[in-house]
């Protein structure tokens, strides 16, 4: 029988005089992968921070599982200055994560009497597989540096930082709060495929369908300051909710209907009042509160049309890059055809960035030049490009752009009315822009650059931040888009549905450009990549004499090989009896002259140890 893991009860949360949520309440059992949907600034992330503990409820209560093991991934991890990945990665306060610091602390400083100290705890600790084991996550997540500063690392590298942390302590509940936002598509992939083998227990907030769709077996939805429940994924999740806001709808015709002859009763002669049932007077009023509810999807509504292009979009010319040694273009070559929509994609520091940079001008190539259209009209929305005034109102914002925005005879709009359509309502306007979410900044940025008439959007990973509704819209708004785009993007699901074709950065200065989408790319690098791998294991493969019973002599051992297969037997029980003794010595408790030098040597031989034990492998299986 599943275990509960947690239990929250009656929760209620209010800014001010918004209220987030009231009185909900639901639970998580062990093994379930939840998803958390709902529109930005309803109240996802204050939820998950409550259930965290960096933030307190209004009332309510949250129970725990007595001693469960939580992992929190925050939306934007931050450290103090200073912090090295080491100490980020080992900042919890678990006795082998204290034994493992210690140590790397000792061995770093050469101290001898530290390091013996540090072995002995690491010993009482049982922390070697510890310290193998965030080792071996920071190397599955492409961290290669402990000494790194934090300050130094890119969004994305922190997001990569932050998540070994918390992997490294095998938590049996992680909470994930937008876990994908500024990590490249490889490593979306290989969070995916880790979480979907894993037995651990989840809940999280994420924009990524794909990633919803494969992972979650239930999605709750935040809604109308209540919670709903679906017991399956996001595919799921998305019919079960238009029979829901269907049926909700229905009730509430009915309730309109049933209105109408209460309201009649209600208004007959006052003198009448007093001899009205009072269970009749209030259910009339609980019934005029459902009939006038609404239940809308509150999507953002882009009906806007782009500026005229011509045919001459931009060529690049022999176009070449480099940061010092780093080579990000290496003579690009390339025409930009009218309306085509073109997906970027590629790890994290290949130049994705970079490249746009330079078609804007921000940089100028190392050699060659770019050549763009006169009637170009660019519209930029990048990762770093929201930067508003805090002390002014949203409509400020889109009033110091345009008070009106003219696109033809048909589409004329006030900034009130253009942020409108941007689910910013007449009150949403008068907010500070302090006061607005994450995801709400990133939809009043999309709005001011929509406002400027582009005909040639950028849009440089658009998705962090904004809900899935937002990008539905925005989705059906490019696909629709009478000019042309690129797109820089680690969201799987949007790319496939907005762009025609993709250029992946391989690195070096390298482009290839596939026609199709980023599945359709996915699809065909990994049956190239199969037929490569069966190619290789089939030139690997002994063949077999057509004309005896018996392996190719090719195949068996050759005479140096015995000789080394004689030798391996010899150095192994070498190692392994050094690795012995050292283990005694640790264990012992005595002094030690040069424990550094040993520490180290101990290090040395299991790495031996392990490479000859490979090489041992590879020649018994030859000799058998």
């Amino acid at each position: 029988m599943a275990l509960s893991y947690l239990q929250i009860e009656d929760l209620t949360k209010s800014f001010g005089a918004d209220v987030l949520f009231e009185h909900i309440g639901f639970g998580v059992m062990e093994g379930e992968k939840i998803g958390l949907i709902a529109k930005n600034g309803t109240g996802k992330s204050t939820l998950l921070n409550i259930i965290a503990g960096a933030d307190t409820p209004d009332s309510g209560t949250i129970t725990f599982r007595n001693d469960l093991r939580v992992g929190y991934l925050p939306q934007s991890p931050s450290y103090p200055g200073g912090t090295t990945v080491m100490d980020a990665c080992l900042s919890g306060d678990t006795k082998e994560s204290r034994a493992v610091r210690a140590y790397e602390r000792a061995i770093k400083r050469g101290d001898g009497d530290a390091t013996t100290a540090a072995i002995q705890a690491m010993d009482n600790a049982a922390a070697w597989d510890y310290e193998d084991r965030f080792k071996q996550i920071l190397t599955m997540l492409k961290i290669t540096d402990y000494e790194q500063r934090i300050e130094q690392l890119s969004g994305g590298q922190i997001k990569r930082v932050a998540l070994a942390h918390i992997l490294i302590d095998e938590p049996q509940f992680l909470i994930l709060d937008e876990p994908t936002n500024h990590l490249d598509i490889d490593m979306i992939e290989w969070l995916e495929n880790y979480l979907k083998r894993s037995h651990i227990t989840l809940l999280m907030v994420t924009h990524d369908r794909y990633f919803l769709d494969n992972i979650c077996n239930k999605i709750l939805e935040l809604d109308q300051q209540g919670i709903y429940a679906y017991q399956g994924n996001y595919n799921y999740y998305l019919e079960k909710r238009a029979e829901r806001i269907e049926a909700e709808n229905a009730a509430v015709e009915r309730a309109r209907n049933l209105l109408r002859t209460e309201l009649d009763w209600m208004r007959r002669q006052p003198q009448a009042r007093a001899h009205k049932a009072q269970y009749r007077i209030d259910a009339f009023y609980d019934l005029k509160e459902r009939a006038t509810r609404r239940y809308d999807a509150g999507d953002v509504q882009l009906e806007v049309n782009s500026t005229y292009i011509g045919n001459k979009i931009f060529t690049a010319h022999d176009v070449s890059f480099a940061w010092g040694d780093k080579v990000i273009l290496d003579s690009l070559q390339y025409t930009f055809a009218r309306y085509e929509k073109l997906g970027i994609v590629g790890d994290n520091g290949v130049g994705k960035t970079t490249f746009i940079r330079l078609l804007l001008g921000e940089l100028q190539p190392t050699s060659g030049h770019f050549d763009v259209g006169t009637t170009v009209r660019f519209g930029y929305y990048s990762q770093q490009g929201i930067e508003f005034d805090e002390t002014k109102r949203v409509i400020d914002a889109a009033r110091d752009i345009a008070e009106v925005i003219y696109f033809d005879e048909k589409h004329q709009y006030t900034a009130a009315q253009f942020l409108n359509k941007f689910l910013f309502t007449a009150r949403d306007q008068q907010k500070l822009i302090a006061k607005l979410s994450g995801g709400e900044r990133r939809r009043l940025y999309l709005a001011t650059v929509l406002m400027r008439k582009p005909n040639f959007l950028i849009l440089d990973e658009p998705t962090n931040d904004l809900d899935i509704a937002t990008l539905a819209i925005l989705e059906d708004y490019l696909a629709n888009f009478k000019g042309c785009v690129i797109i820089v993007s680690h969201d799987r699901y949007f790319m496939d549905r907005t762009v025609d074709h993709t250029w992946v950065f391989t690195g070096d200065g390298h482009i290839k450009d596939f026609p199709g989408n980023y599945s359709e790319y996915r699809a065909w690098k990994d049956y190239h990549d199969r037929q490569a791998a069966e190619q290789a294991r089939a030139q690997a493969k002994p063949q077999e004499k057509k004309n005896y019973n018996t392996r190719d002599r090719s195949n068996r051992l050759t005479f140096k090989e015995r000789q080394e297969l004689e030798q391996l037997n010899q150095r192994l029980e070498q190692l392994n009896q050094e690795k012995a003794d050292l283990d005694a010595l640790f264990a012992s408790g005595q002094t030690i002259d040069d424990v550094a030098a040993k520490a180290a040597r101990y290090e040395a031989v299991k790495q031996e140890i392990d490479t000859a034990e490979m090489r041992w492998l590879e020649l018994s299986e030859k000799q058998n």
